[in-house]
């Protein structure tokens, strides 16, 4: 990073630092006084089913009453100043989804080039005046969609206005699917993929709650099915579900299907 370009929370205390720096060997006393977050990410979403992208976010640490976060051309994207009561109170987490605008708004081509690979510097300063900062990596490289998507042995609908598979609910409803070992083969950029974990979520509405149930769990690399608990299957018709792939890179692609029950 360039010191010339570089923004500050507090001018001052980064020029006092870096005119002990260059008095001493080594000039590094400005990054032992920096704390890392002990929660840093910034990742890519696709969903592959409805095709959109968005960026996310989650940071976590010492109570904060401000935060900033840089691109690798040092232009400022996201800036959270505390105030009030609350600043007294101080932040410790912050969670963010950007706007998902579909394809035919907002290319996979022109979004990757809003939002660059690189380093991106996550700073913060706490309730203390103590920096905070820790640096995180973005890639363009997303994982594939899941294949090969079975629901009760017969294949998943491309999407829950299509046709659904109508399964028997009075035997155990399996959703399984390919393991993913490859990068998207047209969104992003193509390299090499690993598997941190998959999230299988399903959602029913039962007659009667204002609002769907949903139930969610991870599954590590090496396992590429569920079955649907039984005392879901008997709360409706119709369910809907969702398969996440999160890559080792922090990106993630879902795809979302439906089916319903004889």
């Amino acid at each position: 990073m360039k010191a010339t370009m570089r923004r500050s929370l507090y001018p001052a205390t980064f020029a006092a630092l870096a005119a002990a720096g260059a008095a001493t060997a080594g000039g590094n006393h400005h990054e032992e006084e920096e704390i890392p977050f002990s929660e840093a990410r910034l990742f890519f979403e696709l969903n592959h089913t409805d095709g959109d992208l968005g960026i996310h976010g989650l940071i976590d640490g010492d109570e904060w009453r401000r935060l900033e976060i840089e691109d690798p051309w040092e232009q400022q994207i996201l800036d959270v100043q505390v105030r009030g009561r609350l600043r007294r109170q101080g932040l410790t987490e912050i969670f963010f989804e950007s706007a998902e605008p579909t394809f035919d708004e907002l290319s996979p081509r022109e979004f990757f080039r809003r939002f660059p690979e690189g380093r991106y510097e996550i700073e913060g300063i706490t309730l203390g005046g103590e920096e905070l900062e820790s640096t995180v990596r973005l890639s363009h490289v997303m994982p594939a969609p899941p294949g090969n998507v079975q629901v009760g042995g017969l294949a998943a609908a491309e999407n829950c206005d299509a046709e659904l598979p109508v399964v028997d609910g009075d035997e155990p409803v399996v959703i399984s699917w390919a393991p993913v070992t490859s990068s998207h083969p047209t969104i992003g950029k193509a390299g090499p993929i690993a598997v941190a974990h998959y999230q299988f979520v399903v959602e029913v509405e039962p007659e009667g709650f204002a609002d769907p149930l949903v139930t969610s769990i991870e599954l590590p690399p090496g396992i590429t099915q569920f079955e649907v608990p039984s005392a879901l299957l008997e709360l409706a018709d119709e369910f809907k579900f969702e398969i996440l792939v999160r890559a080792t890179n922090g990106n993630q692609t879902a795809i979302e299907s439906c089916f319903a029950l004889d």
